[in-house]
């Protein structure tokens, strides 16, 4: 059994003990039970169902309430605002995505001074000093550079590649990017930047826009899940059959349908029903017995055509 997997027993099965106890200790000290919030960027993408399904699950096993909110698009200061506003209506935790490296330090530091433990999910602060007590997420860095090894076995010695971003601003991306890039240069690959938006739709225009520009430009690899379905939908549109191909990552049900239809070569999962679920037991853990939380890679495993049919099932039930 891998070794997420195996955490993941060990976590619900631990979990399936505490709350009976945890809930019987706050009703007999008439306690509300805990309260904790997750703080995303875009928290309405597709992406994030699954992180939603984790921490619902979560939530549900160790006898405490969730919320999951955060801004529409990518807006820093109004999700820090979202931090400040959450330790003064009382909540017992925050569960944050951290998608800068240094613009959440301040209000990180803010809430652990006013003993609101704070864990990051999905994207975490790792190269820089941050109060948060622990991140549940990608190896981002080492993600990318699985993506590019894996790409290097059909992108041409010297070729130029399309990469792509669906948004600015997000270190998650740019360390994966910078890995795909590092992992290439050894083939001598040149490659164009392109930020495409968090619109598959729209993405599709952006890189189809990229691909009649520069005829060069047989390969498309993506660092998100937004660009990676628009990648897929133009291919599929546009250039089926004429020797294109993307990979990138992270699962949608449209992401698997052009993968299997042939559009997609591979993709890579970082497993966001982890990302919701464990911050929930390290935050009530940390509440009720003062357990520190600790780092979790959620890990970068490759979907392929050997195990795309048993995660489609998974994907459906929003575990995957």
């Amino acid at each position: 059994m891998p070794k997420t997997a195996r955490g993941l027993v060990a976590v619900t099965l631990l979990a399936l003990l505490i709350p009976a106890t945890a809930r019987g200790e706050e009703t007999k000290n008439k306690e509300k039970p805990l309260r904790f919030v997750f703080i995303s960027t875009c928290k309405d993408e597709e992406f994030f169902r699954p992180v939603k399904k984790g921490m619902e699950d979560a939530a549900r096993l160790m006898g405490v309430k969730c919320e999951f909110t955060g801004t529409e698009g990518v807006d820093i200061k109004a999700q820090a605002e979202m931090v400040r506003k959450a330790v003064a209506d009382g909540v017992d935790g925050i569960a944050l995505n951290v998608i800068d490296p240094k613009a959440f330090d301040k209000v990180v530091q803010e809430a652990i001074d006013r003993g609101v433990p704070v864990v990051a999910f999905n994207v975490d602060d790792n190269r820089t000093p941050n109060a948060r007590l622990s991140g549940v997420v990608q190896q981002f860095d080492a993600a990318g550079r699985t993506l590019g090894r894996r790409a290097a076995r059909f992108v041409p010695k010297g070729s130029r590649v399309l990469m792509t971003m669906h948004d600015a601003g997000i270190s998650a991306l740019e360390e994966r990017l910078h890995g795909i890039q590092e992992e290439l240069k050894k083939k001598d690959v040149t490659w164009k930047v392109v930020i495409t938006g968090a619109d598959p739709k729209k993405a599709a225009e952006v890189i189809g826009k990229a691909l009649r520009d520069d005829p060069k430009i047989r390969t498309v690899l993506c660092t998100g899940q937004a660009d990676t379905e628009g990648a897929g939908l133009v291919l599929e549109r546009d250039y089926a059959g004429k020797g294109y191909t993307t990979a990138g990552f992270d699962l949608s049900p449209n992401i698997l349908r052009l993968f299997k239809a042939g559009h997609i070569r591979f993709t890579i999962d970082q497993q966001p029903y982890a990302q919701g679920f464990y911050p929930v037991v390290q935050l009530a853990l940390y509440r009720r017995y003062g357990i520190m939380p600790s780092d979790i890679d959620a890990g970068a495993g490759v979907i392929d055509k050997n195990n795309v049919d048993s995660v489609l099932e998974l994907n459906r039930q929003h575990y995957r």
